[in-house]
């Protein structure tokens, strides 16, 4: 019998932690972009990043890999992980509101869960879990606002660029699991981010020209905190969720993450919070329980007394 991937308590505080890193992660994105080119911008978020845990690889004394099997992994999960939905995603919020971003970035927890069952036998698709999931996604869409799902105007393409960005991380979710399964999570990131360096250096450089260093300080801070904290630190954490509890449930943080970028806005940009935001969290924190499953089990077993 398959035992199936669940999220522990352990898994669910690295998840939750995982989420506020990355929730921070769009406001900096944002503060970036208005000195940086889109493929730039990735490209500092990525090459700091990569060399900060290669860093941290070699003090901690950890084998490189050198089967070329492995590095066609980490070649493939960079550019599915980074490449493409950095790209896609840091378009997209030049186009359209950051709100509505951070719906279509919770679509990520749904192909998730699609795509985790479809490839691995112990991420199977639960009626519980799409429950959870679907008033996980109706948490965050009432949080930022419902009447922002019915924008689908010309910006669309925007719009198309953000969900693109957010099936690109569910099939790394699974390519990781698959491939990268065993390795130490500091050598599976950087081994990552570097299969994404390889690709964006050159690829900034001949779309947005030569590397400037004379940023202004506001945009050295958000590109240290994108790739200090919302990528070098994030993706330890990833992988070691992703060992924990699975692909699927892994890409739950994307519906955490909607929220922390709400209270962002309201304490740095003066955003108010209306009375929708609290019942979104209340749906979304519903879908979680679900999700998790735990409570309702002792509930049952309580009642089974």
């Amino acid at each position: 019998m398959t035992v199936q991937k669940t999220l522990t308590s352990r898994a669910w505080a690295e998840l939750l932690l995982l989420a506020l890193l990355w929730g921070g992660s769009f406001l900096s994105i944002r503060l970036a972009l208005d000195e940086l080119g889109v493929f730039t911008a990735v490209a500092h978020r990525v090459g700091w990043a990569a060399i900060l845990l290669w860093s941290h690889v070699a003090l901690r004394g950890l084998r490189v890999p050198r089967q070329p099997r492995i590095w066609a992994g980490f070649l493939v999960m960079g550019l599915l992980n980074n490449v493409v939905p950095f790209s896609l995603m840091a378009w997209g919020q030049l186009h359209i509101e950051s709100g509505l971003t951070s719906i279509l970035n919770a679509t990520t927890a749904i192909f998730g869960v699609v795509v985790a069952a479809a490839v691995f036998p112990d991420e199977r698709l639960s009626a519980r879990r799409m429950l959870g999931v679907a008033l996980g996604f109706l948490g965050v869409s009432t949080a930022i606002g419902l009447e922002s799902l019915l924008s689908l105007d010309p910006r669309s393409l925007g719009q198309l660029a953000v969900i693109g960005g957010t099936f690109s991380y569910a099939l790394a979710g699974a390519w990781a699991r698959r491939t990268l399964a065993g390795l130490p999570p500091q050598v599976a990131a950087a081994g990552m981010l570097t299969g994404a360096s390889l690709v964006m250096l050159p690829l900034a450089w001949t779309l947005e020209g030569p590397f400037r260093f004379d940023l202004a300080p506001l945009t050295w801070g958000a590109v240290a905190y994108y790739a200090v904290a919302a990528t070098a630190l994030a993706y330890l954490l990833y992988y070691r969720v992703l060992a924990m509890a699975g692909a699927g449930n892994l890409l739950l943080v994307t519906l955490l993450i909607p929220p922390v970028a709400i209270v962002l806005g309201a304490v740095v940009l003066d955003e108010a919070l209306s009375p929708r935001a609290y019942a979104g969290f209340a749906l979304l924190a519903l879908g979680l329980v679900i999700v998790d499953g735990r409570l309702l089990r002792r509930r049952a077993a309580r009642h089974s007394v």
